[in-house]
This record gives structure tokens, C-alpha cells and sequence, in this order.
């Protein structure tokens, strides 16, 4: 009986997963069609798959497909990120925009794009932002996202600080760092702050393929050292008597966790400027389904970030096209009324 009950509780669990996988792979076919040349659904998939016209190859593969795929991997890098952030500080609130992660993160690219020079602006129709040197700026948006990283955990662990004083904290840092990025804003050039303006508004616009598989490579692997760790994640949500009554090391897992999901979170804004409270409601959504087991919550956060994001920027391509807005924006504008909802639909 015990075990009819255990496997009924895994099912629910793995259908409401491939449920989102579902939705997912319908939203990115809509993603591909969505834009001012319709193509439909059958001829989405057949390009996709790699048959039909060349033409419509060429739109879907060269055109399409990279915005679509970016807008995917960063919601289920940054629905990773939250979720994780949320376990390891025990604070519901925690994902890389709260915590002044991300802000931190377009400190450091904006510093490598003024100070050091590792990105311009390239004005008119095809207006977009050059990297000299990709790597430089997510090297240092990873720094200083790095820095704010460990600053946390320190008030978190020395100062003890309660969940939602971690929070507050996150808030103030959050703001620390955005004066920083104005300040070198007004230092700037032209060109250089056009670039970092256009960059900061949270655009998936300037990915490429190159950036797409760097998003690929960094977001697989820090998914599979998640899910690796996901019975350790179990055990902190216990309580740290509890995780070292196991053999688990709370500090160690604490600091290796923040330390992926903070590069996760570098990474993604490096390429793709700020977009916030993707990581903080996934997690929370996905959780009030299926709870705080984290062998379905880590996927199902990551598949419901892709979801998320998705649609939040193919609603900014079509709502007032030709006009594109800056997924970023949008994020924002959606984001904090419905996690007001969620807040107090849980109260």
C-alpha cells in the first residue's frame, strides 16, 4: 500500500514535468512562428527538423531559432539559479535580481565595456552591440557577480542575519551596484554608453549562435551539478543539524552552490543585459505544485523559466511591432504584479 501511495506520488510529479516540457516545446514553435512573416505551425516543425524551402530554413535556423533558443536556456538558467539561491539561504525571496546578483553582473560588464573597452555600439537599422573580447565581460560580470556572491553568504552566516534581512540586504546592494554602473555611465562616451544602456535594458536580440552555445555548454553543465547535489539540497531545507546528521556540509555545499548558480546568472546577463524575477517566479510557481523536493523542483523551475521568458519576449516582439521592447521591460512590468498576486494569494 505504502508503495502504491509512493509511486502515485512520483507520477503526479513526472506528468506535471512532462506537462511543462509540453508547453514548452508548443511555446517555442509559436516563438519561431510569431514575428512579421507568418510561416505556421506544420512549416515551423518542417524547418526545424530541416526540411522545406531554403528560404524558410534560413528564417527559422539563421533569423529565429537563435533569439528563440537564447530566450529559452537564459529562463532555465536563471529559474535554476533562483531556485537554488532560495534553498541554500533558506530565503524564499532570493534569486540573482533580488540579491543584487545580476546588478552586480552589469557592473562588471559595463566596467569591461567602458574601462577596458571590450564592447562598442554600432548605430542605424541593424543597430546591436560589438564585443572586441566576449569573454572579458562575462569574466568580469562573473567577478563582481562572484564578490556579491560571497558578501551575501557572509552577513547570511557571520552577521546571522534572518531570511528577509538577507533580502533587505540583497536590495542594498542591488543599488550599490546600480549607482556604480550610472556612475560610469556619466564617465563614458558616446558610443560606449549607448552600448551599456542598450545592453542594460535586458535584450535577447544580440545573441548569435556562438552565444547560444556558450549559454548551452554552461547552463548543462551547472545543471547536472545540481542535479547531482539534489538529495543534499533535500537535506538543507531540513535544517543544518539535520544535513550534518547525514554527512552533509552545509558550508561546502552552500559555497559551491552559490558560486554555480552566481556564474549561471553572470553568464546570462552578460549576453543578455538584466532581466529580472525570472528566477524568482519560476521556483515559487513550480513549488506550490509539486513542493520542495528538488529531484522534480530543479527541473520543473528550469522548464518553467524557459516557458516563461519565452513568451515574455515574443510578446515583446509582437505587441506593438515592427517595435521590438526590451524583454527586460517586460519581465519587470509582468513579473512583479503577478508574484504580488502569488504573495498574497498565498497568504
Amino acid at each position: 500500500m505504502k508503495e502504491k501511495t509512493y509511486q502515485g506520488y512520483l507520477w503526479q510529479k513526472v506528468l506535471f514535468l512532462l506537462i511543462l516540457l509540453t508547453i514548452l516545446i508548443i511555446t517555442i514553435v509559436f516563438g519561431i512562428n510569431a514575428g512579421s512573416m507568418k510561416l505556421g505551425f506544420w512549416p515551423v516543425v518542417k524547418g526545424i527538423l530541416g526540411k522545406g524551402p531554403d528560404a524558410l530554413k534560413t528564417v527559422i535556423w539563421e533569423i529565429r531559432l537563435p533569439r528563440v533558443a537564447g530566450a529559452v536556456l537564459a529562463g532555465i538558467g536563471l529559474g535554476l539559479a533562483g531556485n537554488v539561491q532560495q534553498v541554500l539561504l533558506k530565503n524564499p525571496l532570493a534569486s540573482p535580481f533580488t540579491l543584487g546578483i545580476s546588478q552586480a553582473a552589469a557592473f562588471g560588464a559595463a566596467f569591461a565595456i567602458i574601462v577596458l573597452g571590450a564592447g562598442s555600439y554600432q548605430a542605424g537599422a541593424d543597430a546591436k552591440i560589438n564585443y572586441v573580447n566576449r569573454y572579458l565581460v562575462s569574466l568580469t560580470a562573473f567577478s563582481f557577480a562572484l564578490l556579491t556572491s560571497l558578501l551575501v553568504l557572509w552577513l547570511g552566516k557571520m552577521k546571522k542575519l534572518a531570511p528577509e534581512a538577507i533580502a533587505l540586504a540583497g536590495v542594498a546592494i542591488g543599488s550599490l551596484w546600480a549607482s556604480g554602473t550610472t556612475l560610469l555611465q556619466y564617465f563614458a562616451d558616446e558610443l560606449k554608453l549607448a552600448a551599456v544602456v542598450f545592453w542594460s535594458f535586458g535584450d535577447l536580440g544580440r545573441l548569435g549562435l556562438e552565444e547560444v552555445r556558450l549559454l548551452v555548454i554552461g547552463i548543462s553543465l551547472a545543471f547536472i551539478y545540481f542535479y547531482l547535489n539534489r538529495w543534499n539540497y533535500n537535506t538543507l531545507i531540513t535544517g543544518e543539524e539535520g544535513a550534518r546528521s547525514l554527512g552533509v556540509d552545509p558550508d561546502k555545499i552552500r559555497f559551491w552552490g552559490m558560486l554555480v548558480s552566481s556564474g549561471i546568472a553572470a553568464v546570462i546577463t552578460s549576453f543578455c543585459g538584466i532581466i529580472g524575477f525570472i528566477g524568482l517566479l519560476a521556483p515559487h510557481m513550480v513549488r506550490r505544485v509539486i513542493g520542495h523536493d528538488q529531484r522534480f523542483l530543479l527541473p520543473g523551475a528550469a522548464l518553467l523559466g524557459g516557458v516563461l521568458l519565452l513568451l515574455a519576449d515574443t510578446f515583446a516582439r509582437t505587441v506593438i511591432s515592427p517595435v521590438i521592447l526590451p524583454v527586460g521591460a517586460v519581465t519587470s512590468f509582468l513579473g512583479a504584479p503577478l508574484f504580488l498576486y502569488l504573495l498574497l494569494r498565498g497568504k
